[in-house]
């Protein structure tokens, strides 16, 4: 009788056993099912060794596409991507979106779909170094992060403290509470996380970009006209951050503390990335405003074309002169 009952008893145990076993390998089934395609878009679309020409809104990109030979059209994630020629020199062209997070994500995308050699930006920035002007095209040798910060606890009206455990990293001046740190990232190379504040530019495509001369920048737009002809500057720091920055206090700050030329929305991410990757980049950014420092309202409305074209002229020019 008891072996009666204990076997009776076993029989559903064991049911509900073979379809618990049955359910799971369902499960497993299907979770395979659905990363088959997940692992499929990873597949590159061109074997190709290609520059990755990156620009953050359609006004940079406009004066580019037009030139690039032999177009073919890739989306991504709705990112449109054009193959070609550029100045003879295979490119992929494309917008990252405007701000940090579109640009980190768009540069990790085309270097996960193409085979990219080398990384460059082209585009319109905010002016920072009073010795510079709109229509100027920059080419910093190394980009940070300027909105990577502590804001600080303010124990008394206008004086703040950080944490004593973060105060060894907080080396550069504050903005009031607002005190730059540097960035987490690590690569292949070196799997360790290190606090790394500058990203650098590639040596050998900053010689290339100090050989250029005579690109012939634009200062006319129109009917209006700059007071100086714009100029060609290689060197010197950028900055970027997730702000259109338009304030002369905090334009001063900028070039003090981080001796920057310019600031932006985009390229200190885009150099994290490339930086993470161990591909090379460069970036070119034209003046189309001074970031707060000009007179009256701010004059990117005016000046975003002109900015963005003297921008590609350079940009052009180098990869007509590079041989990387």
């Amino acid at each position: 009788m008891t072996t009666t009952s204990s076997s009776l008893l076993r029989q559903p145990i064991a049911s509900c056993f073979t379809r618990l076993l049955g359910a799971l390998a369902l499960a497993g089934a299907l979770a395979g099912c659905a990363s088959s395609p997940t692992g499929k878009t990873a597949v590159r679309l061109d074997d190709t060794p290609r520059i990755a020409v990156i620009s953050a809104f359609a006004p940079e990109l406009t004066v580019l596409l037009p030139q690039v030979q032999q177009p073919a059209k890739h989306s991504i994630n709705g990112v449109e991507f054009t193959t070609g020629t550029l100045e003879g020199k295979p490119v992929v062209v494309f917008l990252s979106g405007i701000s940090m997070t579109n640009a980190a994500m768009n540069t990790q995308l085309v270097l996960d779909r193409f085979n990219v050699s080398h990384v460059v930006f082209s585009g319109i920035a905010g002016g920072v170094n009073p010795g510079l002007h709109i229509g100027d095209v920059t080419v910093p040798a190394q980009w940070g992060q300027y909105m990577e910060w502590l804001m600080a606890r303010e124990d008394k009206p206008g004086q703040y403290s950080a944490p004593a455990w973060m105060k060894s990293e907080l080396t550069m001046p504050a903005f009031g509470m607002m005190h730059p740190r540097p960035v987490e990232v690590r690569t292949a190379a070196n799997p360790q996380i290190i606090k790394k504040f500058w990203f650098e530019a590639d040596p050998q495509m900053l010689a290339t970009a100090r050989s250029l001369q005579n690109v012939g920048l634009e200062h006319c737009l129109a009917a209006t006209c700059l007071k100086q002809r714009p100029q060609l500057v290689v060197g010197g720091n950028g900055v970027s951050g997730q702000a259109f920055v338009d304030n002369k206090a905090f334009r001063e700050y900028a070039f003090k503390t981080f001796e920057a030329n310019v600031l932006d929305m985009e390229t200190a991410a885009t150099a994290m990335v490339a930086h993470s990757n161990g591909v090379p980049y460069i970036a070119f950014r034209s003046l189309s405003d001074l970031a707060g420092g000009g007179d009256g309202e701010n004059e990117m409305g005016t000046f975003m074309g002109l900015a963005a074209a003297n921008s590609a002229k350079v940009l052009r020019a180098f990869l007509a002169a590079w041989k990387g």
